[in-house]
């Protein structure tokens, strides 16, 4: 997965939540007669035709096709460009995915990225003020109201615990005598970014400078790197080809900015009143969807951690988001559709039984210890539970 320096790939939208209500199921009606809330977006290798570039707010639904020769990913951004509304990402040549996203009223942009990388082709988008709207029972309300209020405690509660393991780790790495000790919490730490990463990557100004890989990284367009990764390798330098460790001072300069952009995050996530985070039904579920993409575009293959090697503490901790972002709306969606929240809640639990045969002590195996076997089952595993993950947005919204 490829992390700019604009932002990085998130699937949970974070924006206000629509009040007590969804939109009529008929919808309204474009010029044709159609569904004025299902898009159709062709991304090519220079151009990101949609449908229409306007569309009545409540639940829209993006089908993308990739008409060009490279993977692509899709963004609906916020009238900034920064904050990212919703996503798909990892379509292929002549493959077609959607993005289910709650929109409010509001000035938007659409964006293609093919090969995934830069600031991909945009275009404004209108989001309309309609009165097609219909009052949700009174018992999916406070199924509504119980999600929402859950999991933002959630994610308050997972950015508080890393920014205190965060801190222990600068003061471990900083101190130049105790890099066993920060090797050890490293991926501890990265547990609770993991636990909540496409809250985290929504923020396209903080989730490079802490989260990028040396391979997202464009050095010859004057992009630093910087965050989790940079300090990473200089921890576990074994495999960089000559590789020189940093000084004191940049050990300094590095852990400081780690910790200064993390208070950032948190500040964000805890925030109340007129800047407090909202997550809407369909957040929720899109946030679910994109943590399991994390896993399979990343941990599963080993790049994420290509230094310590300690993939699989960020398999879990995408596997433990998703699950409790599924479980959150799980109550909705069994009002809704009884048969897919029973497939995903034992399509869960063969998948945590497999990852648990990988632990080792509190922590898991190396991801170097495991077979192309192993790899193979958990990929298998993971796309099993992908399949039917992909519905739960448009089911819980509908």
């Amino acid at each position: 997965m490829r992390k700019t320096l604009l932002a990085s790939v998130a699937a949970l939208a974070v924006v206000p939540a629509l009040a007590a209500c969804t939109e009529n199921a008929s919808g309204d009606r474009d010029e044709k007669g159609g569904n004025a809330r299902a898009l159709t977006v062709s991304s090519s290798g220079d151009a990101c035709e949609l449908s229409t570039s306007e569309a009545p707010a409540g639940t829209l639904t993006f089908e993308v096709t990739n008409t060009g020769s490279d993977v692509t990913e899709f963004y609906l951004l916020g009238g900034d460009g920064l904050r990212i509304v919703g996503e798909v990402e990892n379509i292929g040549p002549n493959l077609t995915k959607k993005l289910t996203v709650n929109a409010p009223e509001g000035e938007y942009f659409t964006a293609c990225k093919p090969g995934m990388v830069g600031e991909g082709i945009r275009a404004a988008f209108t989001v309309t003020h309609t009165e097609d709207a219909q009052e949700v029972s009174a018992s999916d309300q406070e199924l509504i109201d119980q999600a929402q209020d859950n999991y933002r405690a959630y994610v308050q509660d997972q950015s508080a615990q890393l920014l205190v393991r965060t801190r222990d780790f600068v003061e471990f790495y900083k101190s130049g005598n105790a890099d066993d000790q920060a090797r050890q919490l490293y991926p501890v730490a990265r547990e609770h970014w993991e636990r909540i990463e496409t809250v985290a990557e929504s923020f396209g100004d903080l989730d490079p400078k802490t989260d990028a890989r040396e391979a997202d990284v464009d050095f010859a367009a004057g992009e630093e790197w910087t965050g989790w990764h940079r300090i990473e390798k200089d921890l576990w330098p074994q495999d960089a080809k000559g590789y020189t460790a940093l000084t004191e001072q940049e050990r300094a300069t590095y852990a400081d900015d780690l910790l200064v952009n993390t208070e950032e995050l948190d500040q964000r996530i805890q925030a109340t009143g007129a800047d407090a985070l909202t997550y809407s039904i369909t957040d929720i579920a899109n946030g679910s969807i994109g943590l399991l993409e994390e896993v399979a575009n990343g941990k599963i293959t080993g790049e994420e951690e290509a230094w310590s090697h300690t993939d699989l503490w960020d398999f879990q901790a995408n596997v433990d988001g998703a699950r409790v972002a599924y479980e959150g709306v799980q109550g909705l969606l069994e009002t809704k559709d009884a048969a897919l929240a029973e497939e995903l809640t034992g399509k869960f639990a063969a998948l945590q039984t497999l990852l648990d045969e990988y632990r080792d002590g509190e922590g898991f195996v190396l991801y170097t210890a495991l077979t192309k076997d192993d790899t193979k089952k958990m990929t298998d595993a993971v796309n099993a539970l992908s399949e039917p993950l992909s519905k739960l947005t448009a089911a819980v919204a509908s």
